[in-house]
């Protein structure tokens, strides 16, 4: 906490009338006649949806959460389950030193009904011993609709055992509902709740939160990964990337030397293999074209910005330029995963897929999560 200086609830940022470019603005006249005041950004975000920008980067994440290594304390690391590769933070112990981690599976509201949650969390664990990080206790929840909150309550009180709690994840995994939903279990009044929406990086400081206990509980920024597509596009379009409600999967049975088209966001090309089914995991908004891979090409020159998006317009002139990544599938089920955008499941009997992206998106593979 920064003594002596007026902080907004919302985001956490130093309030200030200098700069509206800056983390933390308000007017001159507002921040002189009102006692309580949340920046103009979250004032924005709150009652217009819209967002404004602010200089944050990376060396001021760094220096926000370096101080996690230092401090004996409950590490809560969130992921985002339809998007667990792209909201995962690499080097994790580079915050964390020897801390207990628990692992939250957040949005677990978004997956198709039918889904087996037990399977998930023992999904997940594997995931995360692939990805270098053995954390303390795994539970998954959703945020934004209430489910397990309890039982992350219970988790987190048996694991920090009357320490401070660190809640982290990278932008956009939801973090800021999460605690606005789980905060009331320990009694904090949320008249005032953390901002929330779909811009990445709504939270711009360290929020302090007292746990009634002597102990506080940190809510941190969102670390920002670059290789998410949901930072490529307008805060328009993010309103159709990022889903807000159960997925419908779309099942397509294709031949090869056929394509799909995720907006104007991504293409994916059946190169070879037996015909097969590809079922897609993405937003239940983003529109899907089926088309001929001879075809491909030409189809994406023609109908940019129109029937292939989003983007919208002449958005599609901002992204940066698509490059193909080339997989050999296996005949075990598998993710081909666009990191930000969702999963393609694979059940086949293998197959040759090229996926296109805009440079710098992650692509890969992973063990079918559904």
């Amino acid at each position: 906490m920064k003594q002596g200086k007026r902080i907004c609830p919302g985001c956490g940022a130093v309030l200030q009338s200098e700069d509206e470019t800056r983390p933390g603005y308000v007017p001159a006249q507002v921040l002189a006649e009102r006692e309580e005041v949340t920046c103009q950004r979250c004032f924005r975000i709150t009652h217009y949806n819209e967002v404004m920008t602010v200089r944050l980067d990376a060396e001021d994440f760094a220096r926000i959460l370096e101080r996690i290594g230092q401090t004996d304390a409950l590490v809560v690391k969130l992921v985002d389950l339809f998007d667990v590769n792209g909201t995962w933070i690499p080097d994790l112990a580079r915050y964390t030193g020897d801390n207990p981690v628990l692992l939250v599976g957040n949005k677990v509201d978004l997956l198709p009904r039918q889904t087996n949650w037990q399977k998930v969390r023992l999904w997940l664990e594997q995931m995360t011993r692939e990805l270098g990080l053995t954390p303390t206790r795994i539970e998954l929840c959703s945020g934004k609709k209430g489910l397990r909150l309890e039982a992350v309550a219970e988790a987190i009180e048996e694991l920090r055992d009357g320490r401070d709690v660190y809640v982290v994840g990278v932008t956009n995994v939801g973090k800021s509902t999460f605690l606005n939903r789980l905060l009331p279990l320990y009694g904090v009044d949320t008249r005032r709740p953390i901002t929330t929406s779909r811009f990445p990086g709504t939270t711009l400081d360290v929020i302090e939160i007292p746990l009634g206990d002597g102990c506080r509980l940190y809510d941190t920024p969102g670390i920002v990964n670059a290789h998410q597509i949901s930072h490529m596009v307008s805060p328009q379009d993010l309103k159709i990337l990022i889903p807000e409600e159960t997925l419908r999967p779309r099942v397509y049975q294709l031949n090869d030397q056929q394509t799909l088209f995720f907006g104007g966001l991504a293409r994916l090309d059946f190169v070879r293999g037996e015909r097969q089914s590809f079922v897609c995991y993405v937003s239940n908004r983003l529109r899907i074209h089926r088309t001929k891979l001879v075809n491909a090409d030409a189809l994406y020159e023609r109908h940019r910005g129109g029937l292939l998006s989003p983007p919208r317009g002449s958005d599609w002139q901002h992204l940066p330029p698509f490059v193909r990544h080339t997989f050999e599938v296996p005949p075990d089920p598998v993710d081909i995963v666009i990191s930000g955008l969702g999963w393609i499941s694979v059940r086949g009997t293998g197959a040759l897929v090229d996926v296109h992206v805009p440079q710098g998106v992650g692509v890969g593979l992973r063990r079918a999560l559904i």
